[in-house]
Protein backbone atom coordinates (compact mmCIF):
# COMPACT_ATOMS: atom_id res chain seq x y z
CA UNK A 1 0.00 0.00 0.00
CA UNK A 2 1.20 3.50 -0.71
CA UNK A 3 1.22 6.15 1.99
CA UNK A 4 -2.20 7.52 1.10
CA UNK A 5 -3.87 4.10 1.14
CA UNK A 6 -2.20 3.14 4.42
CA UNK A 7 -3.36 6.29 6.23
CA UNK A 8 -6.70 6.80 4.46
CA UNK A 9 -8.61 7.06 7.74
CA UNK A 10 -6.23 9.80 8.92
CA UNK A 11 -6.70 11.82 5.72
CA UNK A 12 -10.46 11.43 5.97
CA UNK A 13 -10.35 12.64 9.58
CA UNK A 14 -8.35 15.71 8.52
CA UNK A 15 -10.89 16.33 5.75
CA UNK A 16 -13.67 16.20 8.33
CA UNK A 17 -11.94 18.91 10.35
CA UNK A 18 -11.11 21.04 7.28
CA UNK A 19 -14.61 20.69 5.84
CA UNK A 20 -16.32 21.63 9.09
CA UNK A 21 -14.07 24.70 9.47
CA UNK A 22 -14.72 25.83 5.89
CA UNK A 23 -18.46 25.35 6.34
CA UNK A 24 -18.39 27.54 9.46
CA UNK A 25 -16.06 30.24 8.11
CA UNK A 26 -17.31 30.64 4.52
CA UNK A 27 -20.76 29.04 4.30
CA UNK A 28 -21.68 31.12 1.25
CA UNK A 29 -19.05 29.48 -0.94
CA UNK A 30 -20.12 25.94 -0.12
CA UNK A 31 -23.75 26.89 -0.72
CA UNK A 32 -22.94 28.22 -4.19
CA UNK A 33 -21.07 25.01 -5.02
CA UNK A 34 -24.01 22.97 -3.78
CA UNK A 35 -26.43 24.87 -6.03
CA UNK A 36 -24.37 24.28 -9.17
CA UNK A 37 -26.29 21.28 -10.47
CA UNK A 38 -28.30 19.93 -13.39
CA UNK A 39 -31.11 17.35 -12.93
CA UNK A 40 -30.13 17.05 -9.25
CA UNK A 41 -26.57 16.09 -10.26
CA UNK A 42 -23.94 18.35 -8.74
CA UNK A 43 -21.49 19.20 -11.52
CA UNK A 44 -18.36 19.99 -9.43
CA UNK A 45 -18.73 16.77 -7.45
CA UNK A 46 -19.51 14.83 -10.63
CA UNK A 47 -16.27 16.05 -12.17
CA UNK A 48 -14.31 15.14 -9.03
CA UNK A 49 -15.89 11.69 -8.95
CA UNK A 50 -14.87 11.07 -12.58
CA UNK A 51 -11.28 12.03 -11.76
CA UNK A 52 -11.47 9.67 -8.80
CA UNK A 53 -13.06 6.65 -10.48
CA UNK A 54 -11.73 6.56 -14.04
CA UNK A 55 -8.06 5.82 -13.14
CA UNK A 56 -9.27 2.92 -10.99
CA UNK A 57 -11.38 1.48 -13.80
CA UNK A 58 -8.49 1.72 -16.28
CA UNK A 59 -6.83 -1.06 -14.27
CA UNK A 60 -9.74 -3.43 -15.02
CA UNK A 61 -9.16 -5.82 -17.92
CA UNK A 62 -12.47 -7.24 -19.13
CA UNK A 63 -10.56 -9.88 -21.11
CA UNK A 64 -9.97 -11.52 -17.72
CA UNK A 65 -13.58 -12.70 -17.84
CA UNK A 66 -12.45 -15.62 -19.99
CA UNK A 67 -10.65 -17.01 -16.92
CA UNK A 68 -13.70 -17.20 -14.64
CA UNK A 69 -14.29 -20.86 -15.56
CA UNK A 70 -11.12 -21.82 -13.70
CA UNK A 71 -12.63 -20.95 -10.31
CA UNK A 72 -16.38 -21.17 -10.68
CA UNK A 73 -16.90 -22.01 -7.01
CA UNK A 74 -15.03 -18.94 -5.81
CA UNK A 75 -16.74 -16.75 -8.40
CA UNK A 76 -20.13 -18.14 -7.40
CA UNK A 77 -19.51 -17.46 -3.71
CA UNK A 78 -18.41 -13.89 -4.32
CA UNK A 79 -21.33 -13.11 -6.62
CA UNK A 80 -23.85 -14.63 -4.19
CA UNK A 81 -22.52 -12.63 -1.24
CA UNK A 82 -22.08 -9.39 -3.24
CA UNK A 83 -25.48 -9.35 -4.90
CA UNK A 84 -27.78 -11.62 -2.89
CA UNK A 85 -26.56 -11.12 0.68
CA UNK A 86 -24.67 -7.86 1.24
CA UNK A 87 -27.24 -5.25 0.08
CA UNK A 88 -30.06 -7.02 1.92
CA UNK A 89 -28.07 -7.67 5.10
CA UNK A 90 -27.04 -4.00 5.17
CA UNK A 91 -30.65 -2.91 4.68
CA UNK A 92 -31.63 -5.09 7.65
CA UNK A 93 -28.74 -3.84 9.82
CA UNK A 94 -29.57 -0.24 8.89
CA UNK A 95 -33.24 -0.74 9.77
CA UNK A 96 -32.38 -2.53 13.03
CA UNK A 97 -29.79 -0.07 14.33
CA UNK A 98 -31.00 3.24 12.87
CA UNK A 99 -34.72 2.67 13.32
CA UNK A 100 -34.60 0.84 16.67
CA UNK A 101 -31.35 0.61 18.63
CA UNK A 102 -30.05 4.16 18.01
CA UNK A 103 -33.30 5.92 17.13
CA UNK A 104 -33.30 8.18 20.22
CA UNK A 105 -29.74 9.37 19.54
CA UNK A 106 -30.25 10.38 15.88
CA UNK A 107 -32.21 13.27 14.33
CA UNK A 108 -35.65 11.95 13.40
CA UNK A 109 -35.69 13.83 10.09
CA UNK A 110 -32.60 11.98 8.83
CA UNK A 111 -33.36 8.38 9.81
CA UNK A 112 -34.55 7.31 6.35
CA UNK A 113 -31.63 9.14 4.77
CA UNK A 114 -29.05 7.32 6.91
CA UNK A 115 -30.58 3.97 5.93
CA UNK A 116 -30.51 5.00 2.26
CA UNK A 117 -26.82 5.85 2.52
CA UNK A 118 -26.05 2.46 4.05
CA UNK A 119 -27.95 0.72 1.25
CA UNK A 120 -26.07 2.69 -1.42
CA UNK A 121 -22.78 1.78 0.25
CA UNK A 122 -23.53 -1.95 0.21
CA UNK A 123 -25.09 -2.13 -3.26
CA UNK A 124 -21.81 -1.62 -5.16
CA UNK A 125 -18.84 -4.02 -4.73
CA UNK A 126 -15.40 -2.48 -4.41
CA UNK A 127 -13.22 -2.02 -7.50
CA UNK A 128 -9.79 -0.47 -7.07
CA UNK A 129 -8.88 -1.13 -3.44
CA UNK A 130 -9.61 -4.84 -3.87
CA UNK A 131 -6.33 -5.17 -5.76
CA UNK A 132 -4.53 -3.81 -2.69
CA UNK A 133 -6.33 -6.16 -0.27
CA UNK A 134 -5.74 -9.15 -2.56
CA UNK A 135 -2.03 -8.40 -2.81
CA UNK A 136 -1.72 -8.09 0.99
CA UNK A 137 -3.43 -11.46 1.47
CA UNK A 138 -1.41 -13.19 -1.30
CA UNK A 139 -4.58 -13.71 -3.33
CA UNK A 140 -4.65 -15.03 -6.88
CA UNK A 141 -4.28 -11.89 -9.05
CA UNK A 142 -6.07 -13.36 -12.09
CA UNK A 143 -9.04 -14.38 -9.97
CA UNK A 144 -9.14 -10.92 -8.41
CA UNK A 145 -9.03 -9.23 -11.80
CA UNK A 146 -11.70 -11.47 -13.33
CA UNK A 147 -13.99 -11.01 -10.32
CA UNK A 148 -13.64 -7.21 -10.39
CA UNK A 149 -14.32 -7.15 -14.13
CA UNK A 150 -17.40 -9.34 -13.69
CA UNK A 151 -18.72 -7.22 -10.82
CA UNK A 152 -18.26 -4.03 -12.83
CA UNK A 153 -20.25 -5.53 -15.68
CA UNK A 154 -23.03 -6.66 -13.35
CA UNK A 155 -23.06 -3.30 -11.58
CA UNK A 156 -24.09 -1.53 -14.80
CA UNK A 157 -27.28 -3.63 -14.89
CA UNK A 158 -28.00 -4.49 -11.25
CA UNK A 159 -27.05 -1.41 -9.20
CA UNK A 160 -30.12 0.73 -9.97
CA UNK A 161 -32.75 -2.05 -9.57
CA UNK A 162 -31.28 -3.28 -6.26
CA UNK A 163 -31.05 0.24 -4.85
CA UNK A 164 -34.58 1.03 -6.00
CA UNK A 165 -35.94 -2.20 -4.53
CA UNK A 166 -34.30 -1.76 -1.12
CA UNK A 167 -35.13 1.94 -0.88
CA UNK A 168 -38.71 1.10 -1.78
CA UNK A 169 -38.89 -1.63 0.86
CA UNK A 170 -37.51 0.90 3.35
CA UNK A 171 -40.35 3.31 2.34
CA UNK A 172 -37.87 5.80 0.87
CA UNK A 173 -39.04 7.61 -2.26
CA UNK A 174 -36.82 6.74 -5.22
CA UNK A 175 -36.35 9.45 -7.86
CA UNK A 176 -35.87 7.05 -10.77
CA UNK A 177 -34.66 9.71 -13.21
CA UNK A 178 -31.90 10.80 -10.86
CA UNK A 179 -30.98 7.21 -10.01
CA UNK A 180 -30.63 6.21 -13.66
CA UNK A 181 -28.72 9.42 -14.38
CA UNK A 182 -26.32 8.52 -11.59
CA UNK A 183 -25.80 5.04 -13.07
CA UNK A 184 -25.02 6.55 -16.46
CA UNK A 185 -22.71 9.22 -15.07
CA UNK A 186 -20.89 7.21 -12.42
CA UNK A 187 -20.83 3.68 -13.88
CA UNK A 188 -21.53 3.49 -17.61
CA UNK A 189 -19.65 6.64 -18.63
CA UNK A 190 -16.52 6.03 -16.47
CA UNK A 191 -16.30 2.33 -17.45
CA UNK A 192 -16.61 3.17 -21.16
CA UNK A 193 -14.12 6.02 -21.07
CA UNK A 194 -11.67 4.03 -18.93
CA UNK A 195 -11.69 1.08 -21.33
CA UNK A 196 -11.17 3.35 -24.35
CA UNK A 197 -8.26 5.00 -22.56
CA UNK A 198 -6.86 1.61 -21.51
CA UNK A 199 -6.85 0.33 -25.12
CA UNK A 200 -5.17 3.53 -26.30
CA UNK A 201 -2.41 3.21 -23.68
CA UNK A 202 -1.86 -0.51 -24.28
CA UNK A 203 -1.26 0.16 -27.98
CA UNK A 204 1.81 2.05 -26.76
CA UNK A 205 2.91 -0.82 -24.50
CA UNK A 206 2.39 -1.95 -20.91
CA UNK A 207 4.89 0.63 -19.65
CA UNK A 208 2.72 3.43 -21.05
CA UNK A 209 -0.24 2.16 -19.03
CA UNK A 210 1.86 1.96 -15.88
CA UNK A 211 3.25 5.49 -16.33
CA UNK A 212 -0.24 6.88 -16.90
CA UNK A 213 -1.50 5.25 -13.72
CA UNK A 214 1.36 6.70 -11.71
CA UNK A 215 0.57 10.18 -13.02
CA UNK A 216 -3.16 9.85 -12.40
CA UNK A 217 -3.00 8.41 -8.87
CA UNK A 218 -2.26 11.80 -7.20
CA UNK A 219 -5.12 13.39 -9.17
CA UNK A 220 -7.48 10.64 -8.08
CA UNK A 221 -6.37 11.02 -4.47
CA UNK A 222 -6.79 14.80 -4.52
CA UNK A 223 -10.27 14.46 -6.01
CA UNK A 224 -11.35 12.12 -3.21
CA UNK A 225 -10.07 14.49 -0.53
CA UNK A 226 -11.71 17.55 -2.12
CA UNK A 227 -15.03 15.70 -2.36
CA UNK A 228 -14.84 14.78 1.33
CA UNK A 229 -14.03 18.36 2.31
CA UNK A 230 -17.10 19.59 0.41
CA UNK A 231 -19.30 16.96 2.04
CA UNK A 232 -18.22 17.85 5.54
CA UNK A 233 -18.50 21.57 4.81
CA UNK A 234 -22.22 20.89 4.36
CA UNK A 235 -22.48 18.36 7.18
CA UNK A 236 -20.52 20.38 9.74
CA UNK A 237 -23.41 21.77 11.76
CA UNK A 238 -25.08 18.36 12.14
CA UNK A 239 -21.81 16.74 13.22
CA UNK A 240 -21.02 19.48 15.77
CA UNK A 241 -24.54 19.23 17.18
CA UNK A 242 -24.35 15.42 17.48
CA UNK A 243 -20.75 14.18 17.18
CA UNK A 244 -21.76 10.61 18.06
CA UNK A 245 -23.63 10.27 14.75
CA UNK A 246 -20.51 9.08 12.91
CA UNK A 247 -19.75 6.40 15.51
CA UNK A 248 -23.35 5.16 15.52
CA UNK A 249 -23.53 4.94 11.72
CA UNK A 250 -20.19 3.11 11.65
CA UNK A 251 -21.48 0.19 13.73
CA UNK A 252 -23.76 -1.44 11.10
CA UNK A 253 -21.10 -0.81 8.43
CA UNK A 254 -18.40 -2.59 10.45
CA UNK A 255 -20.73 -5.47 11.26
CA UNK A 256 -21.63 -6.04 7.61
CA UNK A 257 -17.95 -5.96 6.60
CA UNK A 258 -17.03 -8.72 9.04
CA UNK A 259 -20.22 -10.72 8.44
CA UNK A 260 -19.86 -10.82 4.65
CA UNK A 261 -16.10 -11.46 4.77
CA UNK A 262 -16.58 -14.39 7.16
CA UNK A 263 -19.49 -15.78 5.13
CA UNK A 264 -17.55 -15.77 1.84
CA UNK A 265 -14.41 -17.17 3.50
CA UNK A 266 -16.26 -20.06 5.14
CA UNK A 267 -18.30 -20.87 2.03
CA UNK A 268 -15.11 -21.08 -0.05
CA UNK A 269 -13.61 -23.41 2.55
CA UNK A 270 -16.70 -25.61 2.56
CA UNK A 271 -16.57 -25.83 -1.25
CA UNK A 272 -12.86 -26.73 -1.26
CA UNK A 273 -11.49 -23.59 -2.96
CA UNK A 274 -7.82 -22.69 -2.51
CA UNK A 275 -6.83 -20.14 0.12
CA UNK A 276 -5.47 -17.85 -2.62
CA UNK A 277 -9.03 -17.75 -4.04
CA UNK A 278 -10.90 -17.53 -0.74
CA UNK A 279 -8.90 -14.46 0.36
CA UNK A 280 -9.83 -12.11 -2.51
CA UNK A 281 -13.33 -13.64 -2.58
CA UNK A 282 -13.95 -12.69 1.04
CA UNK A 283 -12.32 -9.28 0.63
CA UNK A 284 -14.36 -8.42 -2.46
CA UNK A 285 -17.49 -9.60 -0.64
CA UNK A 286 -16.77 -7.30 2.30
CA UNK A 287 -15.54 -4.05 0.74
CA UNK A 288 -17.56 -1.32 -0.94
CA UNK A 289 -17.26 0.96 -3.97
CA UNK A 290 -17.58 3.99 -1.71
CA UNK A 291 -16.76 6.49 -4.47
CA UNK A 292 -19.89 5.45 -6.36
CA UNK A 293 -21.95 5.42 -3.16
CA UNK A 294 -20.86 8.97 -2.26
CA UNK A 295 -21.64 10.30 -5.73
CA UNK A 296 -25.05 8.62 -5.92
CA UNK A 297 -26.00 9.76 -2.41
CA UNK A 298 -25.23 13.37 -3.32
CA UNK A 299 -27.20 13.09 -6.56
CA UNK A 300 -30.24 11.45 -4.95
CA UNK A 301 -30.41 13.24 -1.61
CA UNK A 302 -28.02 16.21 -1.69
CA UNK A 303 -24.97 17.40 0.21
CA UNK A 304 -26.89 18.07 3.42
CA UNK A 305 -28.42 14.60 3.58
CA UNK A 306 -27.79 11.86 6.08
CA UNK A 307 -27.28 9.54 3.10
CA UNK A 308 -24.21 11.49 2.00
CA UNK A 309 -22.85 11.43 5.55
CA UNK A 310 -23.44 7.67 5.88
CA UNK A 311 -21.49 6.93 2.70
CA UNK A 312 -18.60 9.09 3.89
CA UNK A 313 -18.49 7.12 7.16
CA UNK A 314 -17.91 4.10 4.91
CA UNK A 315 -14.81 5.83 3.55
CA UNK A 316 -13.62 6.57 7.09
CA UNK A 317 -13.66 2.95 8.25
CA UNK A 318 -12.83 1.16 4.98
CA UNK A 319 -9.08 0.81 5.50
CA UNK A 320 -8.93 -0.20 9.19
CA UNK A 321 -11.82 -2.67 8.81
CA UNK A 322 -10.37 -4.28 5.69
CA UNK A 323 -6.88 -4.49 7.18
CA UNK A 324 -8.39 -6.46 10.07
CA UNK A 325 -9.99 -8.84 7.55
CA UNK A 326 -6.65 -9.21 5.75
CA UNK A 327 -4.93 -10.02 9.04
CA UNK A 328 -7.59 -12.62 9.88
CA UNK A 329 -7.43 -14.47 6.55
CA UNK A 330 -3.62 -14.48 6.64
CA UNK A 331 -3.50 -15.72 10.23
CA UNK A 332 -6.00 -18.52 9.53
CA UNK A 333 -4.23 -19.91 6.45
CA UNK A 334 -3.05 -23.12 8.16
CA UNK A 335 -6.54 -23.80 9.54
CA UNK A 336 -8.08 -23.13 6.13
CA UNK A 337 -5.65 -25.31 4.16
CA UNK A 338 -6.01 -28.17 6.63
CA UNK A 339 -9.61 -28.54 5.49
CA UNK A 340 -8.94 -28.11 1.77
CA UNK A 341 -6.02 -30.55 1.87
CA UNK A 342 -8.27 -33.15 3.44
CA UNK A 343 -10.87 -32.55 0.74
CA UNK A 344 -8.30 -33.05 -2.02
CA UNK A 345 -7.05 -36.27 -0.39
CA UNK A 346 -10.58 -37.63 -0.20
CA UNK A 347 -11.21 -36.80 -3.85
CA UNK A 348 -8.02 -38.61 -4.93
CA UNK A 349 -8.79 -41.69 -2.85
Amino acid sequence: MNRFERYLSLWVTLCIIAGIMIGKIIPGMTQRIGNFEIAHVNLPVGFLIWLMIIPMLVKVDFHALQDIRKHLRGIGVTLAVNWLVKPFSMAFLGWFFIRHVFVQFLPASQLDSYIAGLILLAAAPCTAMVFVWSRLSHGDPLFTLSQVALNDGIMIIAFAPIVALLLGVSSIVVPWTTLLTSVLLYIVFPVTLAQIWRKYLLRQGDSALERAMQRMNPISTTSLLLTLILLFAFQGEAIIAQPMIIALIAIPIVLQVFFNAALAYLLNRMLGEKHAIACPSSLIAASNFFELAVATAISLFGFHSGAALATVVGVLIEVPAMLIVVRCVNASKNWYECNTSASVTNEIS
